[in-house]
């Protein structure tokens, strides 16, 4: 009686699995030859698919969210990286630019000297200038032992600047043609009149207010023309002569209207100075 129930039950399981092949050959050949899903079918994909959407969508939304942060985080990085990108280049810009200043400035310090053949020349850099002087005195890295004396002339980029005051044994203090001191730094100048004689006079202060020279105590009163060039004469042994100063940009009447007096614009850039030349004598001189 076993027997003949396990072999009902084998038929019964065999049975069973043949329909199901039957109804999966018959529904895909349906749907292959309708190209359309079998009764109930659609419903029943209909709904699987919901349950995986409502199943899914928290893993969705976490996976989004990761997605999201990742996102934000390799974006502060780039943006963090292009700043500091940002920040080196405008650097590298300015240095840049500072190079170029200076190097022009070498430019034409390079330029001065080669007029400057007759003289002995000392070249020295700009170490030091105090903001509570800046019109006044700079430090320079060169001083007795490079044969730097007081009283020497110093030229900045086109032309005189002042004279050495104080010579140290590795430095120099030098006093500025823009000082507000006016007892100091005197230069004897001279400039062609219009009549082709020399006019002689003596350099003797600075206007901040026009920025230019003054020079008074003039020799003659031969007619000055604007534009000429004005140099150092020479004479007092100050300085050697010849040195290039400025243009003269206006003649007029001294404070008690008596003289004239001439004002000078400064070839030398005053303010942006990295680089000068002191000159100590002329060539072959023995003083």
């Amino acid at each position: 009686m076993k027997k003949f129930n396990s072999s009902r039950n084998i038929i019964i399981a065999l049975s069973i699995v043949i329909l199901i092949v039957l109804v999966i050959s018959f529904s895909a050949k349906q749907r292959d030859d309708k190209k359309q899903s079998l009764p109930g079918q659609s419903e029943v994909n209909s709904v699987v698919a919901t349950i995986d959407n409502v199943v899914k969508a928290p893993f969705r939304g976490i996976e989004n969210m990761v997605k999201s942060v990742n996102n934000l985080f390799n974006t502060y990085s780039e943006n963090d990286s292009l700043k500091k990108k940002v920040d080196h280049n405008a650097s590298l810009e300015a240095e840049l630019e500072i190079l170029k200043s200076e190097n022009e400035q070498l430019k034409e310090q390079m330029n001065l000297n080669e007029t400057l053949v007759n003289y002995e020349l000392v070249n020295a850099s700009v170490i030091n200038r105090s903001p509570d002087s800046w019109q006044d005195v700079l430090i320079i890295n060169k001083g007795k032992k490079d044969g730097i004396e007081v009283n020497m002339a110093v030229m900045g980029n086109k032309g005189l600047i002042g004279r050495v005051i104080i010579a140290e044994e590795n430095s120099s203090k030098v006093e500025l043609l823009t000082t507000v001191n006016q007892t100091t730094n005197h230069f004897p100048v001279m400039v062609k009149g219009t009549k082709g004689d020399m006019v002689y006079g003596l350099m003797e202060a600075y206007n901040n207010k026009t920025h230019t020279l003054v020079v008074s105590q003039l020799t003659s009163t031969d007619e000055i023309e604007v534009g000429s060039l004005v140099t150092t004469s020479g004479l007092g042994n100050n300085s050697p002569k010849g040195l290039l100063i400025g243009e003269v940009k206006e003649v007029k009447k001294n404070k008690t209207g008596l003289t004239n007096e001439v004002m000078i614009t400064p070839l030398a850039d005053m303010y942006d100075v990295n680089h000068v030349t002191v000159v100590k004598r002329l060539a072959g001189s023995t003083e």
